[in-house]
């Protein structure tokens, strides 16, 4: 039975336990007998202080599969959790350091699937309380990340700017030793507030959150080097990447600020190691010619990125070698669901094989996820986590060393909808946006209004996007149905495809804001869409072009979109003029069971030439259709953008509410 999961964890602080816990327990499934689920909570939690930290033991809950790897005790913000593997008690010793905040012990389950229910002690501890006990040689690191923020800097579902800055500050003041990091993807596919500014609305609103490091994601590439050289000029932290080609760090630079393989961090007194890696599905999913560069010597080059950890290893030794007290790795892939037992992913598999980082952190795959690697006497625990898109939460973990040796750690998601309740211990403060970025916000707002805020048309209902597997890149979606209808009709061929990873919105958008008032925005319907709404949805700026298509290489194409990382790839077709079956189940590769033509006509797969509409990202090679269409005889017919906005207010011209199109069973999963 597969369980793809999508839930929060979060621990208790103070007298907030009890609160914070109902809140999980409505997010958390209950696990169900013979069947693969995370783990049962814990049950009869109780503590005291002794004087070498505080006492916790519990009960463990009923076993389920995966197994549990062991128990992760905290006490919230601030605290100094530790791990203790399954096999060995229910009861341990938790640190205390030097200015621990009150708290509640809580204890949770952990195994490959994530974390249980948070159960807490019946007994809250006063920081004066913990200040009587021995804390000489623990000390606690609280890491902040997010990843995929994509330029979503207004507050709306996501937190925004103001309040991103409003809670990392509040984050902070649990803890000077304190660190904020992002694992890539923070531009590109992008709302309007930051493409149409070349994204530094979004650096200027990291800056603004103190990011200290931040790795590249394959969006960070959506424009040449020469934007990127202007972004790193633009940013106050410290780009990092272990895994690009030899020499590439070079041209990755703007006056003294140059990318990395990797930094350290000094904060309370302690050296705090960062790596990075990109995602190699990069070269796929940027425009042609978007990592070429030319070196010092005059030759021409292109960065190539290594898939495998061989570099991020290294860099961690160097890290190390260089002082670091312990070491975080950010790398741009993602967990995608968990199956069968496991854990999958392109993150989950490279977190196995990185070796001496403290916390690994993904994203790439707009999943919340989190669990721990478990630990044996020679090797200590490593957490693993990655948040969501858009700003929508981040993650807050807080990382004990005693000794000099990480012995545990504790991760929570931080939701944008639960901020009142998951806070430092200040309510108020994280429900308070501040008020510089809410400028910054307002000023590059204020300049794109009279522009976009103008209505386009009116539909039915909302365009969906995203889910657990995003629907753009795992099936037939209304939005694909639609795009790709319009542009096989505009230019009059026999197909279209549209990549489900252009669809970068719900419509209206999620992510676009309106200022101008009287528009209806939610609801049953109808519902009026702007300009603005349009941009965000499809950002990049796409041609559409026109080619043909053998029958040969048309089944070539849906190969390559129903493989790579299905079900969380961009590269899934949306189509227009033909059908088709796949079974995700075969190897990839072989999964396109049945090609044919609206009227049930089957496509060979052979010489037979097809009029095709696409984009000119797909044309040359984008996501992974590298020598599937003809170049040479691919047409540049228009921007993509404007066929959707032309079809919208035609309607409206017409009076026509524009419907949200059915699924008609053009694209079938099977098996």
């Amino acid at each position: 039975m597969k369980q793809t999961l999508s839930t929060r964890k979060f621990s208790g602080l103070g007298a907030l336990a009890t609160a914070i816990a109902l809140l999980v327990s409505l997010l958390i499934p209950t696990a169900q007998a013979n069947t693969f689920s995370l783990p049962n909570a814990p049950t009869n939690v109780t503590s005291y202080i002794s004087a070498r930290g505080v006492v916790v033991k519990w009960t463990p809950g009923a076993d389920v599969a995966p197994g549990v790897t062991g128990y992760v005790v905290s006490a919230g913000a601030g605290s100094c959790p530790i791990y203790v593997p399954a096999s060995y008690h229910s009861v341990v010793t938790m640190p205390v350091v030097v200015g621990q905040p009150a708290g509640t012990p809580v204890v949770q389950a952990v195994n490959a699937y994530g974390f249980s229910k948070p159960a807490a002690s019946k007994k809250s501890y006063t920081a004066a309380e913990l200040a009587t006990v021995s804390s000489s040689n623990n000390k606690a690191v609280q890491v902040l990340q997010l990843s995929d923020l994509h330029g979503a800097i207004e507050v709306g579902g996501s937190f925004g700017a103001p309040l991103l800055v409003s809670n990392w500050n509040a984050d902070r003041k649990a803890n000077a030793a304190t660190v904020a990091f992002t694992s890539g993807d923070n531009i590109g596919a992008a709302p309007p507030i930051s493409t149409e500014f070349e994204e530094l609305p979004t650096i200027e609103t990291l800056n603004a959150m103190k990011l200290d490091a931040g790795a590249f994601g394959n969006h960070e590439h959506d424009r040449n080097l020469a934007h990127v050289q202007k972004i790193i000029g633009a940013s106050d932290f410290q780009w990092v990447v272990s895994n690009y080609s030899e020499g590439s760090l070079s041209v990755l630079k703007s006056g003294t600020k140059q990318a990395k393989s990797f930094t350290i961090i000094e904060r309370a007194g302690l050296k705090i190691g960062v790596v990075g890696a990109n995602t190699s599905e990069t070269i796929e999913q940027v425009f042609p010619g978007n990592l070429d560069y030319t070196d010092a010597s005059g030759a021409k080059k292109t960065i190539t990125i290594d898939p495998g950890v061989t570099g991020i290893n290294q860099a961690i030794v160097d890290a190390k070698a260089a002082g670091a007290d312990l070491v975080i790795a950010l790398v741009h892939q993602g967990w995608l669901e968990n199956a069968d037992g496991g854990a999958k992913g392109v993150l989950n598999t490279m977190a196995a094989q990185i070796k001496g980082a403290a916390a690994i952190y993904g994203g790439h795959s707009h999943q919340s996820f989190a669990s721990v690697i478990p630990s044996s006497p020679r090797v200590a625990p490593v957490v693993i986590g990655q948040t969501r898109n858009a700003g929508v939460e981040y993650t807050r973990t807080q990382i004990c060393m005693k000794y000099g040796k990480v012995v545990g750690q504790s991760i929570e998601h931080v939701l944008k909808a639960a901020s009142a309740t998951m806070t430092t211990g200040v309510v108020s403060t994280v429900t308070t946006q501040d008020v510089a970025a809410a400028a910054m916000v307002k000023k590059y707002k204020d300049q794109l209004s009279a522009k976009l805020d103008v209505k386009i048309g009116k539909v039915s209902g909302v365009f969906p996007r995203g889910g657990s597997p995003a629907v753009e890149r795992s099936g037939e979606t209304p939005m694909g149905n639609y795009i790709a209808d319009l542009m096989r009709a505009k230019y009059k061929t026999d197909f279209a495809i549209q990549n489900g990873g252009g669809i970068r919105d719900t419509f209206p958008a999620k992510k676009y804001v309106p200022a101008v008032t009287g528009l209806v925005r939610t609801g049953t319907g109808p519902l009026d869409v702007t300009l603005g709404d349009a941009f965000t949805v499809f950002p990049f700026g796409n041609q559409i072009a026109t080619t043909v298509v053998t029958g040969a290489n048309l089944w070539k194409a849906l190969e390559n979109g129903v493989g790579g990382n299905y079900p969380g790839d961009g590269r899934f077709p949306q189509i227009s003029g033909f059908k088709f079956s796949f079974d995700a189940s075969k190897p990839v590769g072989s999964r396109i069971v049945e090609v044919t033509k609206l009227d049930g006509t089957a496509i060979a797969k052979d010489s037979k030439e097809y009029t095709l509409t696409t984009l000119d990202f797909v044309v040359y090679g984008g996501d992974g259709y590298v020598n599937v269409f003809t170049p040479a005889k691919a047409k540049v017919q228009g921007a993509l953008l404007d066929v959707f906005v032309d079809a919208l207010k035609a309607d409206m011209a017409a009076g026509k509410v524009t419907q949200v199109p059915a699924a008609d069973g053009r694209i079938k999963k099977v098996g």
